[in-house]
């Protein structure tokens, strides 16, 4: 039975080329897809006639925007929150480098669930994930994750990380924790193999994620490379996210981490990087010419005092830059919504008032974080035959009254959690509630997981 949703009376930002918005309007979803948008009540027959499962939502107080897509996670981290308060990146990883090794399939089912149950409850429909910790014999957290995001119903783009150059080798992480090449290749062709579902619509698309210029062996970042491009799929990696970053990559290959990327044929748009606070003009000019996209993930990287990247700079060169929470560890927020106004106020500290507005903030998190993961022909607004990933936002209560303009008052007001969220036309949250978990459960899930996690790690000491 074709499932038909009609919501009216709320503003909308559609998000289009056109920056297209209304005061008073309508959508109407049909199945998976939007089937019409526009100022005023919907069309008369837009409930549909025998055979529709139909249902009408009031809009009024509400913002209607795209669901927003979050570009750049570390899921398992949301068991190890609150640690290395007072840490730069490096020191950060290494003090926690020993934890993650000790993950498994409960640690990562876990965390999983409450790291995308708080994007859901964030407005985002959709989410990356780089998971690049993999100890032995502990089965295949990959698809652990995979799992953890159906059974809350967001959509999905997990990232087949990888570490391969381990400390005896000149790298930053512990051996413990790094993987063998020949293993790295063989599991992600496997993982794309098996999860990766280019079709329209698709729930689930794999990218290969080596981790960063001080963790993996160059060998490594030319064979995932060639490996994407040969199955069609995206590449993501961290860079330029910190100094220290710069100096080992001056150190051990004698470049910028962008030249490092360039020489081995890393940009493209086929890729998006994380974090590129550490940037040249000439760089930036780059990313534009190679249609490169970036993850800015300004609540991390202000956590970690690693800088502000230069937003304003890629957006003047055409580059798409989409919004990253990151992981749990080094963000213990994890909504997505949050990130939108962390973008705007860091842009503006960086360049002035003019540096970023509201509305471009929304499109980072929204289409230009689909553009990112190459989805923007179905993703990042609200548009006729877009699939209908949609949050519905309540301003019409004490955070948000009197805020005449619907989006600041999203961007720049209270942080909201959303009242509705739909993924194919589907509710993940309505009324303000997640409703494909006990949110009571998974928050007694991850607290055991964690706990548990973290004892394991102590006895090691």
């Amino acid at each position: 039975m074709t499932r038909r949703t009609v919501i009216e009376g709320c503003a909308i930002a559609t998000v289009d080329a056109a920056g297209t918005e209304y005061g008073d309007g309508h959508l109407v979803i049909e199945g998976d897809r939007i089937a019409a948008v526009g100022e005023g009540p919907a069309p008369d027959g837009a409930d549909g006639a025998g055979g529709a499962e139909s249902r009408r939502i009031d809009g009024r107080g509400h913002l209607a925007t795209p669901g927003l897509v979050n570009c750049h996670h570390h899921l398992y981290q949301w068991a190890t929150r609150g640690l290395a308060q007072q840490a730069t990146l490096f020191e950060w990883l290494l003090e926690l480098y020993p934890v993650w090794a000790l993950i498994d399939e409960e640690t990562c089912w876990a965390a999983a669930r409450a790291g995308l149950a708080a994007l859901a409850r964030s407005g985002c429909s959709t989410s990356t994930d780089h998971h690049y910790v993999f100890p032995r014999d502990v089965g295949d957290l990959l698809e652990v994750e995979i799992g953890a995001a159906a059974s809350i119903g967001l959509r999905f783009h997990p990232c087949r990380g990888s570490m391969d150059l381990g400390r005896s080798d000149g790298g930053l992480p512990p051996d413990e924790v790094v993987e063998n090449r020949d293993v790295i290749l063989a599991a992600s062709e496997a993982a794309i193999s098996r999860f990766h579902d280019p079709t329209p619509g698709a729930m689930v698309r794999i990218a290969l994620a080596p981790c960063s210029p001080f963790s993996v062996t160059r060998g490594l970042m030319s064979d995932a490379a060639e490996l994407a491009r040969r199955r069609g799929v995206r590449l993501h990696t961290h860079l330029a996210e910190t100094l220290d970053e710069e100096r080992f990559c001056q150190e051990r290959f004698g470049m910028r981490p962008v030249d490092y990327l360039d020489e081995l044929g890393w940009l493209g748009d086929d890729v998006w990087l994380a974090h590129c606070v550490h940037l040249s003009d000439a760089e930036i000019g780059r990313f534009g010419a190679t249609g490169t996209g970036v993850a800015h993930c300004p609540n991390s990287n202000a956590r970690l005092g690693s800088g502000i990247a230069p937003v304003a700079g890629l957006v003047s060169a055409g580059v798409s830059v989409g919004l990253g929470v990151d992981g749990a560890a080094s963000n213990e927020d994890g909504g997505l919504a949050s990130e939108m106004r962390a973008a705007l106020q860091f842009a503006r500290l960086a360049g002035g008032p003019r540096a970023l507005t509201a509305r471009q903030a929304l499109a980072r998190a929204t289409i230009d974080g689909a553009r990112c993961l190459g989805r923007e022909d179905e993703l990042g607004s609200l548009e006729v035959g877009k699939l209908a990933d949609l949050a519905l936002w309540r301003l019409d209560g004490l955070d948000g009254a009197g805020i005449e303009d619907p989006v600041v008052a999203l961007v720049l007001g209270a942080t909201q959690a959303v009242e509705l969220l739909l993924v194919g036309g589907r509710p993940v949250v309505q009324g303000g509630e997640l409703r494909t978990a006990e949110e009571a459960e998974v928050a007694s899930e991850i607290a055991r997981a964690s706990r548990r996690l973290i004892t394991r790690a102590e006895a090691r000491v």
